[in-house]
């Protein structure tokens, strides 16, 4: 029997319900597949575009005559306009439409590359890849961003396993297809550009019929200053690494100003966001832990990341001669074992909650990886080079997306677009940093192996020249004779293994960033409901508490059951008079919610006003002036809301849904005597088989699981001594939902049958269990070792018949938990 008491708490905003149907129901697996076939569609399109040059650059750049600069900072130039863009299309998904952006984010990037495609000059090209960056940063920030709109943390790895899925898929098909296009004389390396085009319209037209997300309508103002100055900084920053080495020393002046002026147009974005009504990343994220060492330990992901797609296919086309479509063929190991980590990790993370312990697992196998990668040389055999490649593409799949998932799950809704952002930010930006140093060491390591493989073949060598890297050209190896690209592969097969070895120790900090993140089990409710830590009488989102000042915040304590307990220290409020905030508290069917305590707070922390809700559930307080602030609502069963309202200098009317909480509690006994049982696993499962919660019950037979969501499950018990038990149950909508399990005893019988006059083990003997009113109840045939065994037996007198040799029959009486041991002889007469 199930019954449903008022306890707990659990809530969302009616004008966000990314997660639920228009009824206020979870999505099922299939609408939520149906919603982002479109976006991952549209992923594929953006990577399969930028992946397909990725092996027809050598031909490419010596086709338009630039050289590794030029090679460089083709790739370079879209990673930075994707760095640079990712942190605004992430506020500008917390203003807009999410579907809106995700279009527009394709048209531009599509636009970029039809272009390209018509690229006359390496110049030309680069500015095309800066169009193309633009969208790609759209496309990559507003992935994460609309799937955490809809599905629930816990169950966010699965389907970002799915998204890992279409990454290494395209990444794949990219290389492959750019080369074959390549090698292909009638179509040539153009079209490169123009094979994403019919895919970006089927997208368009899937965005448009599958994706459906609720639409944010408030008064919004875009940091557009705040945008320029990162902009800027990271732009100076890039051209810095690049020319560092090549146009001037690494220490001169030309040095010491673009660092300077990186430095001051920095500390002027900061200032900028300190000021901004809407920044475009808060800063009070970065108050967070976690959110500081993902974005940390991104940027240091994104160097290996980026080092491992770029250099490869310089390697094997300029190092071992191979064509740009083997090339693209030749690295399938390292894709192969993202697409496996990234699919495997997300389905485990999915049933377990648990993710840090693949953040370290791949910041480790990155790091090994790159160390081995490091060794390379021209002639190094395959099967060494694969499994290095696998190494790392499995270190990088556990920890691309699982960085961005532990960001989203400390969040308030409020903020997941901009939370989300960051991450890829940091990302983005140290990719972009990567292959800007990386490429400038590849070009300088290249000359001097060059110069020292000349000097070694003598005065031939010497008439040789530059080999054909001079001005830091991409040489031609059809056009060498065979001495001179013997030294021409070698050169590339050792500096690109140089590249490696120096973004291992990038790997190796990340590595070490990630033991330090604290592991918060994912949790089970859908992205617009935010974290919370209680408070009373208002309780206050995580993010939010974390923000609050000195000598302000109330001690926590955690229970073994997982239940937070906060001792809140009052503080004064002043009655301020400015702008009224007024509305109403409704439940989740429209009733109004009296007493419901609705608080007002700054977005750093301070207590700005206080109300509690009249019997219609109407609320009013005052806002000190216009400006942006945090409103919570909490009221006994029901989950606290957190919610960002933006108050200008008319007042500001504000109605708040509050949802009630669903959980599951019961009892564990024993039928026979009514006794607690302990340790009795208990499984929850949904009506797809998948697990929602595993657990134990306690010495008093008790168990709780806290935030499932409502619907028919299965609770599974089983526990030594008795019956398994499975019992179906219907989760209501709110409060606590109760099932007591009664658990029949389930003895065992268990023995040996043995045979002869040497008592050896009998196989193939068969053994009848027949109850005392002649019912069959169960049989068995004995294996090698002659053993036999009945389980889940009642209490009584039964019968045990065994034949193999002249039959046996003997009584037995089953009591408690059973026989061990009932060993049975068999014998012809007279042995």
């Amino acid at each position: 029997m199930a019954t449903t008491t008022p306890t707990g708490v659990r809530g969302g905003h009616a004008k966000h319900g990314g997660s639920s149907s228009s009824e206020g129901a979870p999505m099922t697996h299939r609408q939520i597949m149906e919603a982002l076939a479109g976006l991952m569609l549209g992923m594929f399109v953006a990577i399969l575009s930028s992946t397909v040059v990725s092996n027809a650059l050598p031909e490419i750049i010596a086709d338009l005559g630039g050289g590794q600069s030029a090679y460089t900072w083709v790739v370079t130039a879209s990673l930075l306009a994707m760095t640079a863009t990712t942190p605004l299309w992430g506020k500008l998904s917390d203003l807009f439409s999410k579907k809106l952006l995700v279009q527009i984010a394709l048209v531009i990037y599509v636009l970029g590359s039809v272009v390209a495609g018509l690229s006359t000059s390496s110049g030309m090209l680069i500015a095309c890849r800066v169009v193309q960056g633009i969208g790609v940063g759209g496309l990559s920030a507003l992935a994460q961003i609309v799937m955490a709109a809809m599905i629930a943390p816990r169950e966010r790895g699965r389907y970002s396993g799915y998204i890992g899925a279409v990454f290494a898929v395209a990444t794949v098909g990219g290389p492959l297809l750019g080369g074959v296009i390549t090698d292909t004389s009638w179509m040539g390396w153009r079209w490169c550009f123009y094979v994403g085009v019919p895919f970006a319209v089927i997208a368009l037209i899937v965005l448009q019929k599958t994706l459906k997300l609720p639409v944010v309508k408030r008064e919004v103002k875009v940091d557009w200053t705040g945008a320029f100055f990162i902009s800027a900084a990271v732009s100076l920053l890039l051209l810095w690494v690049t020319f560092a080495g090549d146009k001037y020393d690494w220490l001169s002046w030309q040095t010491g100003v673009m660092l300077a002026g990186s430095l001051i147009l920095a500390l002027l974005f900061v200032y900028t966001e300190s000021r901004a009504s809407e920044p475009i990343i808060p800063l009070r994220l970065f108050r967070n832990r976690t959110i500081t060492l993902a974005s940390l330990a991104s940027l240091f992901v994104g160097i290996a990341m980026f080092a491992g797609t770029v250099f490869f296919s310089q390697y094997f086309q300029l190092a071992r001669g191979k064509s740009p479509t083997m090339s693209g063929v030749m690295t399938i190991p390292m894709i192969a074992g993202l697409f496996i980590s990234s699919t495997v990790s997300g389905q485990i993370i999915t049933k377990t909650g648990r993710w840090k312990a693949w953040l370290v697992s791949g910041g480790f196998l990155v790091t090994a990886g790159l160390g081995l990668l490091g060794t390379l040389r021209y002639d190094t055999e395959y099967w060494h080079i694969a499994a290095f490649m696998a190494v790392m593409g499995l270190g990088i799949g556990m920890m691309m997306q699982n960085l961005v998932l532990a960001t989203q799950n400390q969040v308030a809704p409020s903020d997941l677009g901009s939370a989300s952002s960051v991450v890829t930010f940091f990302r983005s930006l140290g990719g972009a940093i990567g292959v800007s140093a990386l490429g400038a060491v590849m070009a300088n390591r290249v000359t001097h192996y060059v110069k020292e493989g000349l000097a070694d073949l003598g005065p031939k060598g010497a008439a040789l020249g530059h080999g054909g890297t001079g001005g830091g050209g991409i040489p031609d190896l059809d056009k060498l004779p065979a001495p001179f690209r013997t030294v021409v592969e070698s050169a590339y097969g050792h500096g690109v293994g140089d590249v490696f070895l120096y973004a291992a120790p990038a790997a190796l900090i990340a590595f070490l960033i990630t033991i330090f993140i604290k592991e918060v089990a994912l949790k089970t409710n859908a992205a617009n409901d935010a974290p919370v830590a209680a408070d009373a009488p208002a309780e206050v989102p995580a993010a939010v508490l974390a923000e609050v000042p000195s000598g302000t915040a109330a001690p926590v304590s955690e229970s073994a059951a997982g239940v937070t307990s906060v001792d809140t220290l009052e503080a004064p409020v002043a009655t301020v008079q400015g702008t009224p905030v007024s509305g109403v508290v409704r439940g989740a069917e429209g009733a109004p919610v009296a007493r419901a305590a609705v608080t007002l707070i700054s977005l750093g922390g301070r207590q700005l006003g206080r109300s509690v809700a009249q019997a219609d559930g109407s609320y009013r307080l005052d806002a000190p002036g216009a400006g942006s602030y945090v409103l919570i609502a909490s009221a006994d069963g029901f989950q606290p809301q957190a919610s960002t309202v933006v108050v200008g200098d008319q007042q500001l009317s504000y109605d708040i849904l509050l949802a009630g909480t669903s959980g599951l509690a019961g009892t564990v006994r024993a039928a026979e005597s009514g006794d607690p049982v302990d340790g009795a696993m208990v499984i929850v499962t949904d009506v797809r088989g998948d697990v929602l919660a595993t657990g134990k019950s306690t010495g008093a037979g008790e168990f709780t699981f806290a935030e499932l969501v409502p619907g028919a499950v299965t609770v599974a018990v089983n526990a030594a001594g008795f019956r398994p038990l499975a019992l179906p149950v219907e989760i209501g909508g709110q409060g606590v939902t109760r099932v007591d399990a009664v658990l029949q005893s389930g003895a065992l019988v268990q023995g040996v049958v043995r045979a002869g006059s040497a008592r050896r083990p009998l196989p193939d003997a068969r053994v009848t269990l027949v109850d005392a009113a002649g019912n069959v109840v169960a049989t068995s045939t004995t294996g090698e070792d002659g053993a036999y065994a009945f389980a889940d037996l009642d209490a009584g007198e039964y019968s045990v018949i065994a034949t193999g040799y002249p039959p046996v029959a003997g009584a037995l009486t089953v009591a408690g938990r059973g026989v061990d041991g009932h060993d049975i002889e068999l014998a012809h007469p007279g042995e």
